[in-house]
Parts: C-alpha cells; structure tokens; sequence
C-alpha cells in the first residue's frame, strides 16, 4: 500500500511538473537577471573605442535580485550577449537620489549592433525621459534622431521611485511604454536585429525584473 501511494504521489508530481513546465513555455517570457558574476552580460564603452574603466561598476545584489550601476566608471552600457529581431522588453529601473542634484541620466537599449555604433535609447531620467533617440544608419551614414519634443503627458516618476518601461521592437516600429503609459515610438529603425542593453552615465541607478518575450 505504501509503495502504491508513493507511486501515485510521484505520477501526480511527475504531471504537476510538466503542467508548471508547459505553463512557464507557453507564457514565451524569459528572466534575464543575470548571476553574481554578469554572465552573459558584457561591458562595452561610449564610444566603442573608447578604452573601459579597468574597475567594474555594475554588481548583482543578490538578496534584492537587481542590477546595480554604482555610476562611477565612466560612460558605457552592459550588453546582454543575445542578439533579438522582433521582441518585447520590460524592466523596472529606479535612480538612487543624491542630495541637491538635478543631474540624473541613464538609458535603456534595444536593437543596438554589437559594438553600440548603432543604437536606440529608451531615456530614463528624474521625472524625465521615456523617449526614444539614437544613431539610426541610413544608407552608410548614422542619423541621430531624438523624439524627446514629441512627449506629451510624462510618467516617469522622480529618482527614488521605481519606474516601469516595456520596449516593443517589431519590425521597423519602436515603442516604448512608462508605467502602462505608452509615451514614445520609432517607426524608422533600419536595424531589424540587435542587443538589448544597460546604460552607465554617471548616476546611481537599479534595475529589475528584466524579461524578454520574443515574438514570432
């Protein structure tokens, strides 16, 4: 009798986890937070020729599950070493407050090429931001374009709080959402395959809850 039930206890667990299994690849999100050591993740400078800082500004707080960017290490972006065609985006983010600064800046990348020569920002600031711009290439040059003028109705709130942004990249169309809010797009983007990535401008910034969803 103890045998069988142990028996029907493993079929049902055996089930169970396949249920959950089938539950978590159907829902098409994948969580990459990376681990203590930013595996898959990788430093690149702004500019790309630009030596990088020798000392790391980015760690993983393990017991918050975030991503920390001390902001001290001088201008680059951590890469996530995945190249995406048509996806969605979605991170958390929240600028740590000096006392008596207005200066805050940081970004969030989606579609830049490998090096970041090419690439489109999602700006994030204090109570500001939440607008696509970038070096979009045309032809063989790079045209920057900025759509922050574009910006009716901001939601992006104050350093201290946490903000949500979700990037949407389908075919020539960037758009970017803040806290449910669909705020900015881009429907020029010439590069239809890229990186997603974190930028480091000098302020102390968190992230979390970075997913991505690939669309087919």
């Amino acid at each position: 009798m103890r045998a069988l039930f142990s028996g029907f206890c493993l079929l049902i667990g055996i089930e169970m986890g396949i249920a959950l299994s089938c539950r978590a690849a159907t829902s098409g999100w994948i969580d990459i937070t990376p681990r203590e050591n930013l595996e898959g993740w990788t430093r690149v400078p702004i500019p790309p020729d630009r030596p990088l800082n020798p000392i790391s500004q980015w760690k993983l707080d393990k017991a918050h599950h975030t991503i920390v960017c001390e902001g001290t290490g001088g201008h680059e972006w951590l890469r996530y070493d995945h190249e995406y065609r048509d996806f969605i985006f979605e991170v958390e983010w929240r600028l740590i407050p000096v006392a008596g600064s207005r200066k805050y800046n940081s970004g969030i990348f989606a579609r830049n090429n490998l090096d970041g020569r090419i690439w489109y920002q999602a700006q994030v600031g204090s109570a500001s931001g939440g607008y696509w711009f970038g070096d979009n290439p045309i032809g063989a040059i790079l045209k920057r374009f900025n759509l922050s003028s574009e910006v009716g109705e901001n939601h992006v709130k104050p350093a201290g709080e946490w903000n949500a942004y979700r990037l949407r990249c389908v075919g020539r169309a960037l758009s970017l959402w803040v806290n449910g809010a669909k705020q900015s797009e881009f429907t020029e983007c010439n590069n239809l395959r890229g990186y997603i990535g974190l930028e480091a401008e000098g302020s102390k910034i968190e992230f979390r809850n970075l997913k991505v969803k690939v669309l087919p």
